[in-house]
């Protein structure tokens, strides 16, 4: 059974790296055969110069995301394989408290995992986002971003690992369900928090300081009979001059938040329509929608975890003498982790349908096609898009459909409300 589950780990994990390195060559190859084309949808938004830059930054992008990836599964394999059954052996000879050995556990690992990421991170920060005019970020700021991520996450981890773990000692045989109960709970909080305690640490938010735009976007929450309440312009500016909007938050800390760099640079009613998409996923319940699939989803994997996180073929399978809980909870997470990535088409085509929803309702709201049509394709200047990625990536990795077939099944709205 060991050499059962070694070979279908190594089968999971090397097929997952052949199938993202294919992806990624699949997605390039279609950039250098139809870079060049400027789509129809596109012809008199954007010329050749600007369609060249978009290349570059895509191919950039895409040769940096590749060897992050290669780099991590190298690190992931010798953590695995290399350092695993020494850490356990080291962190259990300490004799400290189940709960402690968790912590410090887990807390090697992400410190592996983020000094490992953190030159590709400051590469893309401050090389290859500054050389096509993006990033903006002193190293001032870079920095205090560092140091409150690291905080906060330590906190969450801190928080969710000695909750499971204490439930583990005290609830032997119940506490997969406790522990579903408590990390439920806490993931509903922090959705509730996250707009009001946890962004605002990174950026300042206030409402809307254009008047007129205030009274267009009054008037087109009115029809969508909703108040005027929580839609917010962040200083996103001090980090990036990308561009963008998001709807964030549940139930009284529901938030609708629009970039300055997205303010500054749209028209009014561009900004209205971006507003009427993100409404749409209001009115449509993603997010309460994607919350009820994690709650889901969440039960039936702890249970499962229940059922192997003590099997002692798992740790034999990894050269692992000793059996701590913690440990397990690791080794399931490793085949569920590459399993999610199998499954990941399935997740990022609901979020496109959700996008597709949020597009129609916004059209519904506005009256018009047009300003939104004209905000697609100035974001997609303004970021650098890549206006052709190949269908296969599309499936794996784009939770928006991608920027051409957005554009052409707006036109096909307004064609069909022409018809009729």
């Amino acid at each position: 059974m060991e050499k059962i589950l070694i070979v279908i780990f190594l089968g999971l994990f090397c097929g997952r790296m052949a199938l993202r390195f294919i992806l990624q060559r699949l997605n390039m190859r279609n950039l250098v055969l139809h870079g060049k084309e400027i789509p129809s949808v596109f012809a008199g938004s954007i010329d050749a110069g600007i369609l060249n830059k978009m290349v570059d930054y895509a191919s950039e992008q895409s040769r940096l995301e590749s060897k992050e990836n290669i780099t991590s599964d190298i690190i992931e394999l010798a953590i695995v394989f290399l350092l695993l059954p020494s850490l356990i052996e080291w962190i259990t000879g300490m004799h400290v408290h189940l709960i402690g050995q968790a912590l410090l556990f887990f807390a090697v690992l992400v410190l592996i995992s983020g000094a490992a990421g953190l030159p590709f991170d400051l590469y893309h920060t401050f090389i290859l986002e500054k050389k096509y005019g993006f990033s903006t970020i002193t190293w001032r700021l870079w920095l205090a971003d560092m140091a409150k991520s690291i905080i906060l996450s330590a906190i969450i981890m801190a928080i969710i690992i000695s909750a499971v773990m204490g439930f583990v000692i005290l609830l032997p045989l119940s506490w997969w369900f406790w522990g579903w109960v408590f990390f439920t709970i806490f993931q509903i909080m922090l959705l509730w928090l996250y707009p009001v305690l946890i962004a605002p640490l990174f950026n300042r938010f206030e409402p809307v300081q254009d008047e007129a735009l205030t009274e267009k976007i009054t008037t087109m929450l009115a029809k969508a009979g909703l108040q005027a309440r929580g839609i917010y312009q962040v200083d996103e500016g001090k980090r990036s001059r990308h561009t963008n909007a998001y709807f964030t938050g549940i139930g009284r800390s529901k938030r609708i938040v629009l970039f300055d760099t997205l303010l500054s640079s749209h028209t009014h009613d561009e900004i209205v329509s971006i507003l009427a998409h993100e409404i749409g996923h209001w009115k449509g319940k993603h997010i309460l929608k994607q919350l009820v699939f994690m709650i889901i989803t969440s039960l039936l994997l702890f249970y499962i975890i229940y059922h192997v996180v003590n099997w002692s073929p798992l740790f034999n399978a990894f050269r692992i003498n000793q059996s701590p809980v913690y440990a397990g909870f690791f080794l399931v997470s490793l085949y569920l982790e590459i399993i999610g990535f199998y499954l990941s088409p399935i997740g990022v085509a609901v979020t496109r349908h959700f996008e597709r929803e949020a597009d129609r309702t916004a059209v519904h709201l506005t009256g018009v096609v047009q300003p939104m049509i004209n905000a697609l394709k100035r974001l997609a200047k303004d970021n650098l898009s890549n206006l052709h990625p190949h269908p296969w990536y599309v499936c794996f990795y784009y939770s928006h459909p991608p920027l051409v077939d957005r554009i052409e099944y707006l036109e096909s709205l307004d064609y069909n409300r022409d018809q009729d």
